[in-house]
């Protein structure tokens, strides 16, 4: 069940990169727009300064970007700890919840954006983080080293 339990993290990888490319394709014209020549920028610049200069809306999908890069390095972790351990069914469909869950999320972030939904949208993600973490610890703390799963 290695790569059943891998799959789910190797699917969100590839929508973390989805998210790299629509913030590149959405903020380059928005920063054309606000009169941006990236040719003669400051140096040192950040995305950040971009915050109140371009069409928030183009904002959006980096604040998502960003996102992608904090909670699911915990998702990545646990995944890899189950993989190695002993991936339970369970465990898989919560995998997969999360990923679902975190891609909708990219989703109304980027688009819509209304806060309430995308925090419940947030919370939902974290419980199925939750019960894997919940497994990643029955995995290794209370592991029977005479044991093979």
């Amino acid at each position: 069940m290695q790569a059943q339990m891998l799959a789910p993290a190797a699917v969100l990888v590839a929508w973390t990169l989805v998210m790299l490319v629509w913030t590149a394709v959405t903020r380059f014209p928005a920063m054309r727009r606000a009169g941006i020549d990236l040719k003669n920028a400051a140096r040192g610049g950040r995305g950040q300064n971009l915050e109140g200069v371009i069409d928030e809306r183009a904002n959006w999908k980096s604040h998502n970007y960003s996102h992608l890069l904090e909670q699911p390095t915990l998702f990545y972790a646990v995944s890899l700890i189950i993989a190695l351990l002993g991936a339970s069914p369970t465990a898989i469909l919560a995998a997969w919840i999360y990923v679902a869950l975190r891609i909708v999320h990219s989703f109304w972030q980027a688009t819509v954006n209304v806060v309430s939904i995308r925090f419940t949208l947030f919370a939902l993600s974290t419980l199925a983080l939750g019960v894997l973490a919940l497994r990643g610890i029955e995995l290794t703390l209370f592991a029977n080293p005479g044991v093979v799963s």
